[in-house]
């Protein structure tokens, strides 16, 4: 069986200049790339700067974040390269700051929602 590309997006994030940046937050200090989408979900590569905050939310779907680099204080915890969370839908995100340059990624799921952390 040959292999098959049909429902699946795929893509090559860094050093990738097609792939547009887009304003992430109400701040202007993060941007992100949506890197792929599917059923209504999408992985995102953010970059934010120190101080970017989320403004309160609550999830309407899982959200899941995985730290590439840099420092965040997310929900009383800090998290640094490596470190992942995933949060369930109808949780409450109160508290989400990055405390030096930091980059993720983020996969979420929007439905006319802009849930964005």
């Amino acid at each position: 069986m040959e292999p098959s590309l049909e429902g699946w997006d795929i893509a090559h994030v860094d050093g990738d200049d097609t792939l547009p940046w887009i304003p992430w937050g109400t701040q202007g200090k993060a941007r992100a790339r949506i890197a792929a989408r599917a059923d209504g979900y999408h992985v995102a590569i953010v970059e934010a700067e120190p101080g970017y905050r989320t403004e309160p939310h609550v999830h309407r779907h899982a959200e899941f974040l995985y730290v590439i680099e840099g420092t965040c204080s997310n929900q009383g915890r800090t998290m640094t390269r490596g470190d992942v969370f995933a949060a369930a839908a109808g949780s409450a995100h109160t508290h989400f700051v990055a405390e030096t340059p930091l980059r993720y990624v983020s996969i979420f799921k929007t439905e006319g929602d802009e849930d964005k952390s």
